[in-house]
């Protein structure tokens, strides 16, 4: 009898293991996936990006994910023979991403600032301003004029970090201070008069008013909300990665290849930081 039982038994676990195979290839083949779809191995570089902020990182008219950060990366890649995957993330999802290992870096326009302990980072490559654009028609021309006003601003970005932060006082006379899902949103409102103003890096303010053929409608304000640096970042530990990739930039900002780039999406080379 327990011989019987313990046959029975067997053949039981042995039909869960096949079901629980065949339920795990059927769910592959439909798609499903309980991470990224794409293989994270040593000869893969994932970099994670907001896939709406040019010029650094966006999806062209063609589909594709583009970019001046893009690009370097994609270079990278070809020089140290690896498979590059541009990974467009939530941007409130960066750090769970990063540490789950879904990503190796993130690389989009990403400020040092004030993150300093919360990543491995490559040197600063970037010099980068915040400011805020109005309306041409609007009789806006400083930050005083702002008082009283809807200045709206992308979530978890650089410019809410200061606006919220250590330049709290310049938002203390806005009406409101409204965060928005993206850039392109805020130049919506700003187009329609739902805000007056947008906070944003100066690079995607440029580049959104030159891809709009806009520079009669909008202005930027020459003052500064704050100054900043971009670079890349790593999950703490990382170092070889970190190392490697750093090694390759210094090699193309030697050779004139951060340049070029940087010249075919509109950024001058006066916001570039050559290494030392």
């Amino acid at each position: 009898m327990k011989k019987k039982i313990c046959i029975i038994l067997a053949i039981v676990l042995v039909s869960c293991m096949m079901v629980g195979s065949v339920s795990a290839g059927i769910f592959d083949f439909l798609g499903g996936s309980s991470g990224s779809s794409t293989t994270n191995d040593n000869n893969t570089f994932i970099v994670g990006f907001d896939a709406e902020f040019p010029p650094y990182g966006f999806q062209d008219d063609n589909g594709s994910y583009t970019g001046f950060d893009l690009e370097l990366a994609e270079e990278v890649c070809k020089r140290n023979n690896w498979t590059f995957v541009a990974q467009p993330i939530d941007w409130d999802a960066k750090d769970a991403e990063l540490d789950s290992g879904s990503i190796d870096c993130i690389w989009n326009g990403f400020t040092i600032d004030g993150r300093e302990s919360e990543y491995l980072w490559s040197n600063p490559y970037f010099d980068n301003r915040q400011v805020i654009v109005v309306r041409a028609d609007s009789n806006i021309t400083s930050l005083e004029d702002l008082a009283n006003k809807t200045v709206e601003t992308q979530k978890d970005s650089s410019a809410l970090a200061a606006l919220e932060g250590d330049n709290k006082t310049i938002a203390d006379v806005f009406l409101a201070l409204n965060q928005v899902a993206d850039y392109n949103t805020a130049f919506m409102d700003l187009e329609s008069g739902a805000c007056d103003g947008v906070a944003i890096d100066i690079g995607v303010a440029q580049y959104i008013i030159n891809q709009k053929n806009a520079t009669d409608k909008y202005i930027i304000l020459n003052q500064s909300i704050t100054t900043e640096q971009y670079g890349i970042g790593f999950k703490i530990g990382n170092d070889a990665l970190r190392n490697q990739v750093q090694k390759t930039l210094d090699e193309m900002f030697a050779d004139g290849t951060v340049q070029k780039i940087a010249a075919k999406y509109g950024i001058s080379e006066d916001a570039l930081i050559m290494p030392q």
